[in-house]
């Protein structure tokens, strides 16, 4: 079964890259290795051929030493020029290919369920950016351009020393095809479940060091320190393990290979002797033989740490696999007939594992202009519902329609970045004037001028250098960047107090003019601010009324008051 997966995603990952460079850089590698080989045995064969004629003094005025010391000058020119032009190629290639992945990666768990998917764990996502996709660089690095130059060198190797005796040759060839290869076949058969086992760690190691360090303070708090401490040591100590039984295989395995090159190498001497004793070859040719046995084993040594490492990268390949599909971006929800701003059509939505449906033949049409306030208990289904209209998430069953929209979350994210970084999300192409009358319309531009970098003022993780209120008039001022018709607010004052969720308020209204505003809340402050209340539960609409009606003002009774909430002062 993981054979018929990895298959499939070997010949994706393929695709992505330039075929014709992985090529060229296998070419180059085993005229690398080559041209190291032939420079080798011509300069052996070249120093006793010249000793041997220097004995004779009509011999050595007959010797032509031109054409083996230009040889030997071509082929010391030709390895370096080789090694040069395969580093660049293949590193290049290798790099190019590793980019793209990347991109498709990232592209794969932008869409809309893939990504509510990782929401709980984003340090899988770290992973499979970083440590998945640098492991795949040993599959052509480590194992598919040096099993080229090795192949490329048996053959060669075996033609030449054919050409002085034919069972020389053959023999040399059953010897490499069954040491050079099966040595690095059963290091990777061997190393499989250490790599994978390695790659596991690494992955519980840095998750837990993570959570470690960002949840210390509620592990204190809740007697749980030293135990997290204790997982992530657990997780050192698995990884240390992997470790050292990958580096015990790719001991044994450089050994096992330098054994078997050492048994060619005295096979060869025992060979090229017995042919010289026959008078078959010469002293040079012997000493050609001789030390091009002596070189013959190094490219097949290359492959063991490609070989110890396959695991690694196949377990990478399995699991990014999904993300090779090439999945299309998701196209834009299609815009409502009608002159409706939005409509929901008979949806059905069922999250991942859930018992029950969030919505069941649910029905909502909202009109250019209005603004609506979704309202019901916790979990049923208001920031489903703005998900399924920002294109978040999918209906399982149903339509949706919508003219262009903005989301503004309960948590906008504040990256480690500038302000204007940081508001340029919603408009790259903004100026710095347009991004001050945004922080203006939020309430933030005094604030911003009152700094001494403004704009280039840098913000820590998670925006830290602000307040609550800050960031959320900065999350808001970041929305009024979007020239969208549509405006979904996602509790936008939850936290805030009274005088600051008032005027975030108030700001928004003043922004909203013309817009179709959907609000999701359990505040009364922020319900009484919408001309129609829609309430969920049940997996579909329980009741709505507009404002001025009775039941309007009984619906925003039951909402609780933001002191009700627990809003502490200060987050302004």
């Amino acid at each position: 079964m993981r054979r018929r997966r990895l298959r499939p995603a070997l010949t994706r990952l393929l695709a992505l890259a330039d075929r014709r460079q992985l090529a060229f850089g296998c070419i180059l590698a085993v005229v690398t290795v080559l041209a190291g080989i032939a420079l080798l045995g011509l300069s052996g064969w070249f120093i006793t051929a010249t000793a041997l004629a220097g004995l004779v003094p009509a011999t050595a005025l007959a010797f032509d030493v031109f054409a083996p010391a230009a040889g030997i000058r071509l082929l010391a020119l030709g390895r370096t020029g080789a090694r040069y032009g395969e580093r660049l190629v293949t590193h290049d290639a290798t790099l190019a290919l590793l980019a793209r992945l990347r991109g498709q990666v990232f592209r794969h768990y932008a869409q809309p369920g893939a990504a509510r998917e990782l929401f709980a764990r984003p340090a899988r996502l770290l992973f499979r950016l970083t440590n998945d996709i640098d492991a795949l660089e040993s599959l052509y690095l480590r194992l598919l351009v040096p099993l080229a130059a090795a192949l490329g060198t048996a053959l060669a190797a075996a033609v030449a020393l054919g050409l002085l005796a034919p069972w020389l040759g053959l023999g040399l060839a059953l010897v490499l095809a069954g040491a050079g290869l099966g040595i690095p076949v059963l290091a990777a058969r061997a190393g499989r479940r250490p790599a994978r086992r390695r790659a596991l760690g690494l992955e519980a190691l840095r998750a837990r060091t993570v959570d470690l360090v960002d949840g210390q303070a509620d592990l204190a708090m809740a007697g749980r320190l030293a135990a997290a401490r204790e997982a992530a040591l657990a997780a050192d100590r698995y990884l240390a393990a992997a470790d050292d039984r990958l580096n015990r295989i790719e001991t044994a395995a450089g050994l096992a290979l330098g054994l078997a090159a050492a048994l060619v190498l005295a096979g060869v001497l025992l060979a090229v002797g017995h042919l010289a004793g026959q008078g078959a070859i010469d002293a040079p040719l012997a000493a050609f033989a001789v030390l091009v046995a002596l070189a013959v084993m190094e490219p097949f040594a290359a492959l063991r740490r490609g070989a110890v490492e396959i695991g690694r990268s196949l377990l990478a390949l399995d699991r990014l696999g999904p993300a090779l599909d090439g999945t299309a971006p998701v196209p834009p929800l299609p815009a409502p007939a009608g002159g409706a701003a939005l409509r929901l059509d008979r949806v059905s939505l069922t999250h991942a594992g859930a018992a029950s449906p969030v919505f069941a033949d649910l029905t909502l049409s909202v009109a250019p202009g209005e603004i609506v306030a979704l309202i019901g208990p916790s979990g049923a289904g208001k920031s489903s519902l703005l998900a399924l209209v920002a294109g978040e998430i999918a209906a399982a069953w149903g339509r949706v329609e919508t003219l262009p929209a903005a989301l503004l979350t309960q948590q906008s994210q504040v990256f480690r970045d500038s302000l204007a970084g940081n508001l340029r999300l919603a408009d790259p192409a903004a100026g710095d004037g347009d991004l001050m009358a945004a922080l203006d319309a939020a309430g933030l531009g005094d604030d911003v001028r009152a700094l001494p970098a403004g704009l280039s003022t840098m913000l820590g993780d998670g925006g830290l250098g602000l307040s609550g209120g800050q960031m959320r008039r900065l999350a808001l001022a970041r929305l009024i960047q979007r020239k969208v018709p549509v405006w979904l607010l996602d509790e936008p004052t939850e936290a805030l107090d009274e005088a600051t969720a008032a005027d975030v308020l108030a700001r928004i209204a003043r922004r909203a003019q013309g817009r179709t505003v959907v609000i999701a809340t359990h505040l009364r402050r922020e319900a009484a601010f919408a001309d129609r209340l829609v309430e969920i539960g049940g997996g579909g609409i329980r009741r709505q009324a507009r404002k001025g009606e009775a039941a309007f003002e009984d619906m925003l009774a039951g909402l609780r008051s933001a002191r009700a909430s627990g809003v502490a002062p200060g987050n302004g």
